[in-house]
């Protein structure tokens, strides 16, 4: 694997990594506004 490929794969993982924080917050948003089921 060269440099430029770690450099990406690293790059995607933190992209991933976020983009799941930022749907897990959205969606705790969505869930705790108005319905009181439980989410799982």
């Amino acid at each position: 694997m060269t440099g430029k490929d770690k450099e990406r794969e690293e790059r995607l993982a933190a992209a991933l990594r976020e983009n799941l924080k930022r749907r897990k917050a959205q969606s705790r948003a969505t869930t705790d506004e108005g319905t009181d089921k439980p989410s799982d």
